[in-house]
């Protein structure tokens, strides 16, 4: 064979191999939320894919999923676990059931403000939490957010403890959540998310809490017209990954999954601000009643007894290091 004749055969082996390099060097994982994109844990995800590939320059794709696609929340978490799945990003509401230390996170009017919150979680507590979770098969790679968790229901203005007793409230998997809503006089149903919105239109459940970022990106104004801001409990949410997968990246990938989940934390905090800034306005807007003046103080006081047993089973000490972080 004549060299003219090679030239065009040896450029388009070249072609077809260029082609084939990226395709044969990248590897996708899979990540999921149980909310929808547009959302605070769907800005977060979508952020954390785009950091990853960058920092990796191509060679890791993160496939987002949305909506629960892929399961609920716990469904997920236990996928992470397993290995079926690579990443998860979770509220902490069923966390509790895979890493029991995180209980403590979930006690109500544990946090003064989100400022407070996300000291405590970015300094030495936060990160001692994270560690606790490898022994169970998994790498935390960052904190998130989900907000403060307010209380909606189909039936009538809560002002007080007491306007709560007899509600039947869909709460999530979570014990510490469950003790604390029962002592408020509420019939706890637990339930996975992504089942939440149909129980609420068909009057399976009276209603349910979560932060306003959820409560906007759920649609739920459609299905409740009661909202309260009690700001019970301040809910995190967490980027896991599964240890094994982790612990097989090399040393500057192991940086800069890292960095991408607390780039995507940034992201998803900013939104959950966003949100909580216009919340109000536009729930009242689509017809909610909003209780703004709530009496938080007679909550704490309603919940004694069950704070003192949180007191028990965590320990006071560990609870006050976290009440007086500063």
């Amino acid at each position: 064979m004549k060299l003219y004749q090679l030239k065009p055969l040896i450029l388009g082996l070249s072609l077809t191999l260029g082609l084939l390099a990226p395709a044969v060097a990248q590897t996708t994982m899979k990540i999921s939320i149980s909310v929808a994109q547009n959302s605070h844990q769907g800005v977060g995800i979508d952020t954390f894919a785009r950091e990853v590939e960058k920092r990796t320059g191509g060679r890791y794709k993160v496939q987002t999923f949305y909506s629960g696609s892929l399961g609920g929340e716990r469904e997920s978490i236990e996928a992470v676990q397993l290995g079926t799945q690579e990443l998860a990003m979770s509220s902490t509401g069923p966390v509790p059931n895979f890493v029991p230390e995180t209980k403590i996170l979930d006690v109500p009017f544990l946090f003064r403000d989100k400022a407070h919150a996300r000291a405590v979680l970015d300094g030495p507590i936060g990160q001692e939490l994270l560690a606790k979770f490898e022994a169970k098969g998994f790498k935390a790679l960052a904190w998130g957010e989900n907000g403060f968790r307010h209380m909606t229901n189909s039936k009538r203005d809560v002002k007080a403890p007491e306007d709560l007793k007899g509600l039947k409230m869909r709460t999530m998997e979570n014990p510490v959540h469950i003790a604390a809503y029962k002592g408020l006089g509420i019939v706890t149903t637990p339930m996975a998310f992504p089942e939440v919105f149909t129980a609420l239109q068909q009057g399976t459940v009276d209603g349910q809490e979560n932060p306003l970022s959820v409560i906007m990106a759920a649609k739920f104004d459609q299905v409740q017209k009661h909202l309260s801001l009690t700001g019970h409990v301040y809910s995190p949410c967490i980027f896991v990954m599964n240890k094994a997968v982790f612990d097989k990246l090399s040393a500057a990938d192991k940086t800069a999954f890292v960095d991408a989940a607390k780039e995507a934390a940034k992201a998803n905090r900013a939104r959950v601000d966003q949100d909580d800034a216009s919340g109000v306005a536009e729930l009242r807007a689509k017809g909610m009643t909003v209780i703004d003046n709530v009496d938080k103080a007679r909550f704490v006081a309603a919940l004694g007894n069950v704070n003192a047993g949180f007191e028990k089973d965590f320990g006071k000490a560990n609870m006050d290091r976290i009440r007086n972080f500063k």
